[in-house]
C-alpha cells in the first residue's frame, strides 16, 4: 500500500551473515514464507540485476522500490537507485505524464549506477508499459497487471488495441501476464476494507512476486508493515497477506519456471544504512553542528527537490538545529545571514529558481564576509522546467550568478552518501574562511540511495570555531594571515561593537568607503580568500594511469556513469583514466598538470557544456564536452561510446 516514503530507512551490519545483524534474532526467508512442498523451482545465479517498478502515481511505486531496496540491502548487495515521479501532486490516473517509477540496480560487485537497460520491468498499467518498455532489454522479464489493461486505461495511454495481445511483445520479451488486482482482492476478501483500500495494497503483491523472483528476504518489509500500521490492524494484515500472496504466486504459478539469486557484495565491515542524498546533506549539517558546538540555523522555502532537507532537519531539533520555513526565498537566505551575524552557522537550501532569488542575499554574505552554506539541489529548467527531473546546469550560476565580483567556494558531492561529507566540509570551510559556500547536489543524488557506511564521528576533521572576545586591537576586517578571514564576533560582546552591511567597507576598520583603491583591494582580497581554499584540497585521485590517451573529467552526480564507463574501457585495454572534481571553485591546484598528461580530455555533463568551458578557459586545454539534457542521469553506455569514438580518432 502506498503510504509515503520510508521515514527511517534501514540499517544492517556487514561482517557477519550476509546483510544481517547477529544478535537481532532475524529469521531466514524460509521461516517467514515457507514454499509449498514439491513446488521448489531452480535458481540461477546473477552478478547483478536492474529492475524498474512503474505505475500510476497513486500505485505506490516509490514505496515498492524503497522496500525492495531495503530487502536487497539486507541481502548484502551493493545498490544504486533512481526514483522518477511526476511533478503534479496527483496527476490524472492512467495518463502518460502521471507515471511514477522506481529503478534500482543491485549486485554482488560494485554498483555505480541504477543501470542503463532493464532486466525486469513491472508495469502496473498501460501508461507505465508505454513509457518504459523502450528501456527493457530484449529477452528481459516483463510483468504486467492485466486487470489495469481495460479500454479506459488503454485509451488514456494512446493504445488502439491491447498491446498484451500482440504476439511480438511475447516474442521480444519474457512476458508474464498477472492479474495482480484480482489476486490481491482474493487474498484479503474477508477483511473489512472497502474496494479502494484493497486496491491500494496491490503494489505489495508486485513486491512479493519480484522478491520471490530475485530471492529477496521479506523480513524487513514485514517488520516495516507491522511498525507503520501498528494502529491499523486490518491494513497491516492486508499488506502482510498480499505480500505473502505475491511471493507464493511466484513459487507456485507455472508461468515462472525459475528464479534468481545475487550474492552479497564484498563490502567493508560495519554498520550500514540506505542513504539518500538529501538525508545525507541534512545529517552532514547535524554532524557539523555537533562537532563545532555551534548551532545551525536552516532557513528555506519549500521547493522540489530540496524540501526533504528542511523536513529531515526539522525532525532533529534536539541537536543544535533550528529550522525556519520562510515566506519566500529572499527571507530564507537573509534569515540565515542574520543567524550567522548572530553567532550561528547560517544555512539555506533551494533549487535553481530559488537560488536565483537568493542571489542578492548571497552577495550580501560575500561583502559582509559571514559564513553561509547554500545547498542547491539542481533540477531541470529553465524557470519551473521539469521540477522532479535531474540536471546539473547551475554551475555557471554558482560561479558567476550574482551581480559584480562575488566569488564563493563551490563544492559538489559525487554520490548520495558523499553528500554527508560535502555538507560537513562546506560548514567547515564557510566558518574557517568567513564566506559563503555553495553545494551543488542534484535531483538524482537527492532522491537516489546507496548503502552508506555510518562513519565514526571521531574520524571527521575538526571544526574549530573561535569567536573573538578580546577588544585589544580589534577591527572588524582585520584578517587572519593564512586564510584572510575576518574575526567572527557575537553581537553584544563588550567592546567589540561593529557594523557590517552591503555597502563597501574600508579594509581593517570596516568603515564605509567609496575610495577607488580600497574597493579594488577589497575585491581582490575577497577573491584571494576563495583561492586560498585550494590549500585545503587534497591531491586529486586519478582512476587509471597517470598519463594516457584520454582523461574523463566529471563532477557531481555523473560520477557513477563515468566510473562505470571508464572501468569498462580499462578492462578492454584502453588507455583511459578519470578524475571527479569535488571542488569547483577553487579548482584543485594539481588539475592543470593532470590534464596535460593526456592526449584528449572528455567532460560529460547534464548541461550544454559548463565545466568544459571553465577547463578550456582556465587551462587552455582542448577539452571536449559530452552533453545530454534530458532530465535523466547520463547513461554509462553512452559515455563508453564517446570514449571509444575519441580514442579511435588519433588526430
Amino acid at each position: 500500500m502506498q503510504s509515503g516514503a520510508n521515514p527511517d530507512g534501514a540499517t544492517w551490519r556487514k561482517g557477519c551473515a550476509p546483510g544481517l545483524d547477529k544478535g537481532k534474532g532475524q529469521r531466514s526467508m524460509s521461516e517467514t514464507v515457507a514454499p509449498v512442498k514439491g513446488t521448489e523451482k531452480p535458481r540461477k545465479g546473477l552478478e547483478r540485476a536492474v529492475i524498474r517498478f512503474a505505475g500510476d502515481s497513486g500505485d505506490g511505486m516509490q514505496l515498492t522500490g524503497e522496500q525492495f531496496t531495503t530487502e536487497s540491502a539486507w541481502a548484502g548487495n551493493d545498490i544504486a537507485t533512481l526514483p522518477n515521479f511526476p511533478a503534479e501532486i496527483r496527476a490524472p490516473a492512467g495518463t502518460l505524464f502521471g507515471v511514477s517509477s522506481f529503478q534500482l540496480q543491485f549486485g554482488s560487485q560494485r554498483v555505480y549506477t541504477p543501470g542503463d537497460r532493464l532486466d525486469c520491468l513491472v508495469a502496473m498499467n498501460p501508461a507505465a508499459l508505454k513509457v518504459h518498455l523502450r528501456d527493457l532489454k530484449p529477452g528481459g522479464l516483463l510483468i504486467v497487471n492485466t486487470a489495469a489493461f481495460d479500454k479506459r486505461n488503454l485509451d488514456k495511454a494512446g493504445y488502439a488495441q491491447n498491446p498484451l495481445d500482440d504476439p511480438a511483445l511475447a516474442e521480444r520479451y519474457r512476458l508474464h501476464k498477472v492479474d495482480m488486482t484480482g489476486l490481491t482482492h482474493e487474498a484479503i476478501k474477508d477483511l473489512a476494507l472497502n474496494t479502494k483500500e484493497k486496491d491500494r495494497t496491490k503494489n505489495f503483491f508486485a513486491l512479493g512476486l519480484v522478491s520471490w523472483i530475485y530471492t529477496r528476504p521479506l523480513e524487513p518489509t514485514l517488520g516495516w508493515i507491522n511498525k507503520k500500521f501498528a494502529k491499523s490492524a486490518d491494513i497491516a494484515e492486508a499488506n502482510t497477506r498480499v505480500l505473502k500472496a505475491g511471493h507464493a504466486f511466484g513459487e507456485t504459478a507455472e508461468i515462472f519456471g525459475e528464479h534468481y539469486t545475487v550474492d552479497a557484495a564484498d563490502m567493508a565491515p560495519g554498520l550500514y544504512r540506505a542513504m539518500t542524498g538529501n538525508r545525507a546533506l541534512a545529517w552532514g549539517l547535524l554532524a557539523a553542528a555537533e562537532r563545532s558546538k555551534v548551532a545551525i540555523v536552516y532557513g528555506a522555502y519549500p521547493i522540489t527537490p530540496a524540501s526533504g532537507i528542511l523536513e529531515e532537519l526539522a525532525m532533529h531539533k534536539r541537536f543544535r538545529i533550528r529550522t525556519i520555513q520562510a515566506e519566500d526565498e529572499i527571507a530564507a537566505v537573509t534569515a540565515a545571514i542574520g543567524a550567522s551575524f548572530g553567532g550561528a552557522i547560517g544555512v539555506t537550501g533551494s533549487s535553481g529558481p530559488g537560488i536565483a532569488l537568493k542571489g542578492e542575499g548571497i552577495g550580501l554574505a560575500v561583502t559582509a564576509e559571514l559564513p553561509l552554506v547554500v545547498l542547491n539541489i539542481q533540477r531541470a529548467g529553465p524557470s519551473t522546467g521539469m521540477p522532479t527531473k535531474t540536471e546539473q546546469a547551475d554551475l555557471m550560476q554558482a560561479l558567476y550568478g550574482r551581480n559584480s565580483e562575488s566569488p564563493v567556494a563551490v563544492l559538489a558531492p559525487a554520490t548520495p552518501g558523499d553528500c554527508f561529507y560535502v555538507a560537513y566540509e562546506a560548514v567547515r570551510i564557510a566558518a574557517k574562511y568567513m564566506m559563503p559556500v555553495i553545494v551543488l547536489s542534484d535531483g538524482f543524488l537527492a532522491n537516489g540511495s546507496e548503502p552508506w557506511l555510518i562513519p565514526d564521528v571521531n574520524t571527521l576533521p575538526p571544526i574549530d570555531i573561535q569567536f573573538r572576545t578580546s577588544a585589544d586591537g580589534f577591527f572588524p576586517y582585520l584578517r587572519d594571515p593564512a586564510t584572510l578571514a575576518r574575526p567572527w564576533v557575537r553581537p553584544g560582546t563588550p567592546g567589540l561593537e561593529h557594523r557590517i552591511g552591503g555597502i563597501e567597507k574600508q579594509d581593517v576598520t570596516g568603515n564605509i568607503s567609496y575610495d577607488p583603491e580600497n574597493h579594488d583591494h577589497m575585491v581582490k582580497t575577497r577573491a584571494e580568500k576563495v583561492r586560498r581554499v585550494a590549500q585545503e584540497i587534497p591531491p586529486t585521485t586519478i582512476n587509471g594511469p597517470a598519463t594516457g590517451d584520454l582523461l574523463v573529467v566529471g563532477w557531481g552526480g555523473t560520477y557513477g556513469a563515468i566510473t562505470a564507463a571508464v572501468e569498462r574501457a580499462q578492462t578492454e585495454g584502453k588507455s583511459v583514466a578519470s578524475v571527479h572534481l569535488r571542488h569547483l571553485n577553487p579548482l584543485p591546484p594539481d588539475l592543470g598538470h593532470i590534464l596535460r598528461e593526456y592526449r584528449k580530455v572528455l567532460v560529460p555533463e547534464i548541461n550544454s557544456g559548463q565545466l568544459v568551458r571553465v577547463l578550456r578557459a582556465e587551462y587552455l586545454v582542448d577539452a571536449v564536452g559530452f552533453n545530454r539534457v534530458r532530465g535523466l542521469p547520463l547513461a554509462s553506455e553512452e559515455i563508453y561510446e564517446a570514449i571509444v569514438q575519441l580514442i579511435g580518432s588519433k588526430a
